[in-house]
């Protein structure tokens, strides 16, 4: 018997130019592979976005269309395409609703600055690519330098050497 630990469970990915492959693909084929049904949610301006090194992910819904569903989970990766997402309302707005309704956010990398987009750090503690560090402190958060940081529902990793931990996290928590 396989192992389907999320078996009825609904995630998205946001998705948007220039993403960082790996911490894009590597949880939604790992979350897929664990039972969960997973769906790439954009900003509407394409349907298919390049990440950093080229590779296509397609985009299932827009955020503004996330807004109206149900979701378990919502994992941000990171890359530029966190900034390009903040550019729209909408996927903050979708980080946000997630937040408040308790599902988990989880972010990697860059990905912490569509949750200072979305007015969640603060008194939070969390990581993320050193780069961001100013952002996550800026915006209420205390950052910290691990692997994988876990505070209630919000999961937040450094880099893409962090996904298996950070996967694990997520799943632990989805449970």
């Amino acid at each position: 018997m396989e192992d389907m630990p999320l078996k009825g469970k609904k995630i998205a990915i946001m998705v948007e130019q220039d993403y960082q492959d790996l911490e894009l693909w590597y949880p939604l084929l790992r979350f897929q592979e664990a039972g969960a049904e997973v769906i790439t949610v954009g900003t509407g301006r394409m349907k298919e976005y390049k990440g950093k090194f080229g590779y296509p992910a397609k985009e299932h819904i827009t955020a503004d269309q996330a807004m109206k569903m149900n979701f378990d989970a919502v994992v941000v990766p990171g890359g530029w395409a966190p900034d390009f997402m903040r550019r729209y309302p909408e996927p903050a707005k979708f980080v946000k609703k997630m937040y408040e309704h308790k599902k988990i956010v989880a972010a990697i990398c860059h990905g912490p600055w569509l949750l200072a987009s979305a007015g969640i750090l603060k008194s939070r503690k969390l990581t993320g690519f050193m780069a961001v560090k100013d952002d996550i402190v800026n915006a209420g958060g205390d950052f910290v330098d691990e692997e994988v940081v876990v505070d209630g529902k919000l999961v937040t990793s450094r880099k893409p050497e962090d996904l298996p931990a950070f996967c694990r996290a997520v799943i632990k928590l989805l449970s």
